[in-house]
């Protein structure tokens, strides 16, 4: 169980906090899904929880632990928004091997598949990958350091339609082994997959039922129907 009590980030060079008491609970094997334009704190919040940024107050417990920035590190694997912009390998099998030399190819192999990446070969440049591959990849990275926790910033962004839905096959399948944190600006294609679900409006968080979120019109930004 993920479990934020009183969560805050106040830079001092900030006028106001850019996350204001958080509260959060999220099941394991459950994919929480938080909604909020550019700006609103969710991207700072999955930095908190991947131990690149330190909050300012409030607790962080995984199960009845409170865990420490370093251990946050170990917990909690990160997909950013533009993941090509993080890849340091110059093919597949380097990229997976970072960090982990000893693997062999057959775990690369089976973490590929995990992703729906078995056809892609071990060779390929990952920017010769296209976007929704290249999210996969990052997925595959880090199901490789078997976290507790993935945390998955805008992870549909810049997709399009056919993509989006793949992803969400994706994700949803891999909720049966993983707990999943996933923000966004634009959560159509997630909301049926969610388990739990909050809006974030400038550093505040509040919980929602996906249900009455897809009610008002699943066509639409639910943001703007908040």
């Amino acid at each position: 169980m993920l479990y934020l009590e009183n969560l805050v980030y106040h830079p001092p060079a900030t006028p106001e906090p850019i996350l204001k008491k958080i509260n959060l609970k999220l099941a394991p094997q459950q994919l929480g899904l938080i909604i909020g334009r550019s700006g609103s704190g969710k991207t700072t919040l999955l930095e908190i929880l991947a131990g690149l940024a330190q909050k300012t107050s409030g607790k962080i417990y995984w199960g009845d632990r409170e865990l420490t920035p370093m251990e946050l590190q170990y917990l909690g694997g990160i997909v950013f928004q533009f993941p090509e912009r993080h890849f340091c390998g110059s093919t597949v099998l380097e990229e997976l091997r970072l960090g982990h030399p000893e693997l062999g190819r057959m775990q690369v192999k089976q973490a590929l598949q995990e992703v729906g990446l078995e056809h892609i070969a071990l060779d390929t440049s990952p920017y010769a990958l296209s976007g929704g591959q290249q999210r996969r990849l990052a997925l595959a990275v880090q199901l490789i350091r078997q976290p507790n926790l993935l945390l998955l910033d805008e992870p549909t962004a810049g997709l399009d339609w056919s993509m989006r839905r793949q992803l969400a096959k994706l994700l949803s399948k891999l909720k049966t082994h993983w707990t999943l944190l996933v923000v966004t600006h634009d959560a159509g294609d997630l909301l049926p997959i969610a388990d739990r679900c909050w809006t974030i409006e400038r550093g505040k968080l509040q919980s929602v039922e996906p249900a009455t979120l897809l009610a008002k019109d699943p066509k639409i930004n639910p943001v703007l129907n908040t």
